[in-house]
């Protein structure tokens, strides 16, 4: 899994995703599909391709809208979870009959 597959997915479903990184800080792909890290101050002493190799949970929030109102619902996945969300649809397959 790259931060390029989570953008894109983060776009497509319109949802932030969330996912902790080192030193108690997180990362938030937006629906727009930028990775930012609030909080950030300065260069960052890391790097987000590896810091999101070693992310187990992911955070799944649907994007504000307006007119939205009440809690946003949140939905935990696991690092698998989300690798079956980015992997691709199989190929429909059709039968036919070769008499």
């Amino acid at each position: 899994m790259k931060l390029a597959d989570l953008r894109k997915l983060a776009t497509k479903q319109e949802t932030r995703i969330r996912f902790a990184i080192a030193g108690g800080l997180e990362c938030v792909v937006t629906e727009r599909g930028i990775a930012e890290v609030p909080g950030l101050q300065g260069t960052p002493k890391f790097n987000l391709e590896t810091e999101l190799a070693s992310a187990r949970e992911f955070h799944f929030e649907p994007a504000r809208h307006p007119g939205r109102k009440g809690p946003v619902p949140t939905r935990l996945l696991t690092r698998d979870e989300v690798a079956r969300l980015l992997a691709p649809a199989p190929a429909a397959t059709t039968e036919h009959d070769d008499e």
